[in-house]
């Protein structure tokens, strides 16, 4: 795993998106693990467990990012109903494109509509479908938190 500092952007780091493969499996516990224990403040730590990517990506396809082949984020989606279940990236990696260029890299992106529900108090995750055209389609609630239905309607 590569260490990110403040000169990432000066940096130009190469990003690349693939599928994910078996071999990928242990990382993306490890990103999905610790991102939600740094994102999701208002929620015990201890709600959180190792496996519990592999219970809530059950039947879903995942896409992988690389920076300067590293693994630092991923998207899982559940393609029969093109849902979005999950978007995460390493903290030190947010803000440099490595959320759009999954969404880039999603079938059929941006003419194919897709879904997902972003929780309310994750206000950056919320700005950023948003800036992304993603409009708000809905609400609920779930055990961590209050969250919002968001739709993205595909452009012709």
């Amino acid at each position: 795993m590569i260490e990110a500092d403040k000169d990432i952007k000066a940096a130009a780091p190469s990003i690349f998106v693939r599928p994910a493969v078996e071999q990928d499996c242990q990382r993306l516990c490890d990103i999905y693990l610790a991102v939600r224990r740094q994102t999701f403040t208002w929620v015990s730590p201890d709600h959180f467990r190792r496996d519990d990517f592999l219970m809530h990506s059950k039947g879903e396809e995942q896409l992988i990012c690389e920076v300067d082949a590293s693994v630092v984020g991923f998207i899982s989606v559940f393609r029969p109903e093109n849902f979005i279940h999950m978007l995460f990236v390493m903290p030190a990696f947010q803000g440099y494109g490595v959320g759009g260029a999954l969404l880039a890299a999603l079938p059929g992106w941006p003419q194919q509509s897709y879904r997902l529900k972003c929780l309310v108090k994750n206000q950056r995750a919320r700005g950023f479908y948003l800036s992304k055209g993603f409009k708000v389609t809905g609400s609920g609630a779930s055990t961590e938190g209050d969250y919002e239905e968001l739709t993205f309607a595909g452009q012709p």
